[in-house]
């Protein structure tokens, strides 16, 4: 029997969030209701607030609570460089481990026609239109080492090869302090065929 009212439907709401499953939805629902309600208002206030002001830049897409976002502003920027990422997530880390100080492009998502997602759905047609501007001299493909990600990857290159645009792809392999034994097969085989002269 499902029980009803409004502790068993926050509780089913905090499910929403990505690797919260129902008992890990209940014990932040306790430790909220029971513990700390003024960081339960805190945080609802935010999410509201969030959810009020903060939409998509008109240029990258990357969350923003202004129309143009603070990285395409930047003059400091280089506009002939253009990562292209799947989520806004993508660029924190990015911009967080690297010092690449090129611009951003994301796609919200990867295709996979499965799941009814195209080329369409992930802003393609307004990738080309910066393609087609001239500015971009190279596209660095930042998407998942998935198979969609991959294949994201390849039609994306296939567009910036149609304009004239350098295209590469950031390389994936066996991470640092890594040990072989303990790498899988296909991560090593994208470890060898990304090899580079040093």
């Amino acid at each position: 029997m499902q029980k009803k009212g409004l502790l068993a439907q926050l509780i089913q709401n905090l499910c929403c969030l990505p690797g919260i499953g129902n008992k890990s939805a209940q014990r932040m629902a306790f430790h909220l209701l029971q513990r700390d309600r003024a960081g339960a208002l805190r945080l609802a206030g935010s999410l509201t607030e969030a959810i009020e002001k903060i939409g998509y830049c008109q240029h990258c897409r990357i969350l923003t609570e202004q129309l143009v976002c603070e990285t395409c502003s930047d003059n400091g920027r280089d506009a002939t460089l253009l990562c292209v990422v799947e989520t806004s997530a993508d660029v924190w880390i990015i911009d967080q481990a690297t010092v690449f100080k090129g611009r951003y492009f994301v796609l919200h998502g990867r295709l996979s026609p499965l799941d009814g997602i195209g080329p369409e759905e992930l802003g393609m047609t307004q990738l080309e239109q910066l393609l087609v501007e001239g500015k971009v001299k190279e596209l660095i493909l930042a998407t998942n080492s998935t198979v969609e990600g991959e294949a994201t990857a390849f039609f994306i290159s296939q567009l910036a090869k149609k304009h004239q645009v350098s295209a590469s792809r950031i390389a994936h392999g066996v991470p640092m302090g890594g040990e072989l034994e303990f790498i899988d097969s296909s991560t090593l085989m994208h470890a060898f065929n990304g090899r580079r002269e040093i």
